[in-house]
């Protein structure tokens, strides 16, 4: 009927209307649509800006809070010239003042350590020896030294009459002991060095600072101090002084209380000197239950009292000239070391040029099966 008509918008508007159908006129909500989205973008590119401005200001105070809390102020790496040059560091001199109330701390520890020690027969060491090949040719040859840690002197030692057997056997013993303490040493020193040269240091290696500064008895936690007062003795002089000192490991002192190097002391346990009664003398020779103890207070002394500190200015200049630790020339600085002062240290000088003790300078000792297991 309407397939030749003509058809409309009007025409179906109308068409629907009859049938019963409701027409309501839809509103353009376009401009309101565009106008959220506006808004909402807007909104969010602040938002996101706000987090990219704030978020790097939290997190740098966060750091700035943190590094606080951890930062040790390292100035060493600046002032260490001035130390070896002798100039004073901000109105305070460099390696000054001692505090002994924890200078002995980790010698005492190696005392507390139960021992089932046995003092072996000098036949029996000397077994030892040749069992494990270990003879001063072979450390001269191969510069390398096994460690055989021996607690105790042989008391038949005095009784050696061959001066060349008997000092050969005295040098095996304290040999392993002296390069032991030696690389302990270079172990911490190696670590101080390495946390000189970070800009800021942690929680544990603060820790570890503080345990150093109180071993080496350094006033105000000075590091330019610790660096000097934390090195080695050179192999050779330390020979030397215990040979001297003991008579090649024959005196009282040695057997009956591990003195290698005569430290005195005016209290606790020591020896006291035969025929030193008087009131003015009441000074005795320290006793170790152990060799290990004495050559560490030895070590502990050399580094830290005040009688010696020309000894470790001289050996920090040789360190910041890179030069080998020379034995013959620290020895002039050891003049008080003795009453007979100059004559001291040229004795020693003639002890370690006869022995050629300088042979074993450079020696490396060998890692025992229980360092060996741990790097394992």
């Amino acid at each position: 009927m309407l397939k030749n008509k003509k058809i409309n918008l009007n025409t179906i508007k109308k068409i629907l209307l009859e049938k019963g159908f409701t027409i309501k006129k839809k509103k353009n909500n376009f401009f309101l649509k565009d106008l959220k989205s506006f808004y909402f973008t807007t909104l969010c590119s602040l938002f996101i800006i706000l987090i990219f401005t704030l978020v790097p200001l939290s997190v740098g105070i966060k750091e700035n809070i943190k590094v606080s809390k951890l930062t040790v102020n390292n100035n060493s790496n600046v002032n260490f010239q001035k130390v070896l040059d002798g100039k004073s560091i901000e109105k305070k001199s460099v390696d000054e003042g001692l505090d002994i109330e924890n200078l002995f701390e980790d010698v005492f520890s190696i005392e507390e350590v139960p021992t089932d020690t046995v003092r072996l027969s000098a036949e029996t060491i000397k077994q030892l020896f040749k069992d494990t090949k270990y003879s001063l040719d072979n450390v001269r040859k191969n510069q390398i030294v096994k460690p055989i840690n021996l607690s105790l002197l042989p008391a038949e030692i005095k009784n050696i009459e061959s001066t060349k057997k008997k000092k050969n056997l005295f040098i095996k013993i304290v040999l392993p002991l002296i390069l032991e303490e030696n690389n302990r040493i270079k172990i911490d020193r190696k670590k101080l060095f390495k946390i000189l040269n970070k800009n800021m240091n942690s929680d544990l290696e603060k820790k570890w600072l503080n345990s150093k500064f109180k071993q080496y008895g350094v006033l105000n936690k000075d590091l330019s101090t610790l660096k000097v007062r934390m090195d080695i003795v050179p192999v050779s002089l330390a020979i030397a002084q215990a040979a001297k000192e003991t008579g090649w490991g024959t005196s009282r002192f040695a057997i009956e209380g591990n003195a290698l190097f005569g430290q005195w002391t005016w209290s606790g346990e020591g020896i006291k000197p035969a025929g030193v009664d008087s009131e003015d003398s009441k000074h005795k020779v320290m006793k170790f239950k152990v060799l290990k103890a004495s050559v560490r207070a030895y070590q502990r002394n050399l580094n830290t009292h005040g009688s010696y500190k020309t000894f470790r200015s001289e050996r920090a200049k040789m360190r910041d000239k890179n030069e080998e630790l020379d034995s013959l020339l620290l020895a002039d600085y050891l003049d008080k070391y003795a009453a007979t002062g100059k004559e001291y240290t040229k004795i020693l000088k003639q002890i370690i040029n006869q022995n050629n003790l300088k042979d074993f300078d450079k020696v490396k000792l060998l890692p025992t099966s229980l360092q060996l297991k741990s790097i394992i």
